[in-house]
């Protein structure tokens, strides 16, 4: 891995010269290109994937950087009321998150468009933008995929036009729960969680969304979606304070197994040195922190603007479009005909185990369900959760 001023000169070449950051972000790249060189014990093809990740995340900082320069009508757009699906990993947020973006009404960050943001996408080549195959180039196809390729499928979906969440969009500040999801670095987890401004990401997550929508498809609201949010939600609340925020539950065994699979098998793309059992323990201990710093958050201040529904994987599971019209109910959302057979049709062409199921057990990383229950137990009492 190369230093920080290496890879920040690299993307200033691959951006045509550009050098303005806006706030910088030398700390948090240091925390984390130390961390990948000290403690991920990348495979060489783990330690270029994690060089490119850290270069598209510059150059595409910097283009957002010139293009609001360039473009001072960005500055001007409004984001209001947007919702945001937040909670713990593994709860169902990302078919959720692609249920809500099938209404005409609503407008998902897509892959390719987070992927290359700039310039800003245009409404009438909104569909038929190159920058589509360019992202799909980069990613696996059922055609070419591989064995590891097909079991990450059927643990999140693929593909270029597919919703994207926002702790991807935070990779553009340097400040993203995400790099510890696919390369082991606890040292920046542990700044991230504890040391982090996350401040800053989300002024510049509300320039990104500007960005993306002041071209782009007409829409009435902004659906977004990840369990990042938990690190920052009072940040995010003072961006957004008309936010209207779906908090998904599950049973903490399933959704941190869950997690620790999905973790374990990305880090094995990049890592010869995958340890399942430190996996779960290190997650696990991180999500009961935030968790527990989120509820203190929600009892402890009053945010009269906002608006929270709290939605339960099983019930979700259960009836997805009945908890749909249940969120639309919640949140003062019109639910229009033409949005409910858009989101039935999706919810019959999606079954669950589409691409493969995704099979796990606590015992594979270590965990002993009961000492999680434990673990989490005000947790589950304060949302009444049921053992799955």
């Amino acid at each position: 891995m190369t230093t920080t001023d290496d890879l920040l000169a690299e993307a200033s070449q691959r951006a045509g010269g550009l050098t303005d950051t806006g706030d910088d972000l030398t700390v948090p790249l240091a925390f984390f290109t130390e961390a990948l060189e000290q403690e991920a014990r990348l495979t060489d093809f783990g330690d270029l994937v994690a060089r490119e990740r850290i270069l598209l995340h510059l150059v595409n900082r910097l283009n957002y950087v010139e293009d609001r320069k360039k473009y001072p009508e960005i500055a001007e757009q409004r984001v209001e009321r947007p919702v945001f699906i937040i909670g713990f990993p593994r709860t169902g947020t990302t078919i959720l998150h692609d249920i809500l973006a099938q209404d005409p009404a609503s407008r998902a960050p897509l892959t390719w468009e987070t992927m290359f943001p700039s310039p800003p996408p245009e409404a009438a080549t909104f569909g038929t933008d190159p920058r589509i195959a360019l992202a799909a180039s980069l990613m696996p196809t059922p055609e070419n995929e591989t064995e590891s390729d097909r079991i990450f499928r059927a643990m999140h979906p693929i593909g270029a036009e597919l919703t994207q969440e926002c702790v991807v969009l935070m990779g553009e500040t340097m400040v993203t729960p995400l790099f510890h999801n696919q390369f082991r670095v606890p040292t920046y987890m542990d700044w991230v969680d504890q040391q982090a401004d996350f401040g800053p990401v989300y002024d510049f997550h509300l320039h990104q969304l500007q960005h993306l929508q002041s071209r782009g498809p007409a829409h009435d609201r902004w659906v977004l979606k990840t369990g990042a949010h938990m690190w920052g939600l009072e940040h995010l609340l003072r961006v957004y304070p008309d936010a209207r925020i779906v908090f998904t539950h599950r049973d903490p065994v399933r959704s941190v197994t869950s997690y620790a699979s999905l973790t374990a098998h990305v880090r094995r793309m990049f890592s010869d040195e995958v340890d399942p059992f430190e996996i779960a323990e290190d997650w696990t201990a991180r999500l009961e922190r935030v968790v527990t710093r989120t509820l203190e958050l929600r009892a402890a201040q009053e945010f009269p603007e906002a608006s929270f529904y709290d939605m339960y994987f099983t019930d979700f599971v259960a009836d997805q479009f009945g908890v749909i019209q249940d969120i639309y109910r919640a949140l003062d959302l019109e639910l229009t005909d033409e949005a409910a057979r858009a989101m039935q049709a999706f919810i019959a062409d999606n079954p669950k185990g589409k691409h493969g199921l995704h099979t796990y057990t606590p015992e594979e990383y270590g965990l002993v369900p009961e000492k999680i229950r434990e673990q989490f137990s005000t947790y589950i009492e304060r949302f009444g959760l049921s053992t799955e």
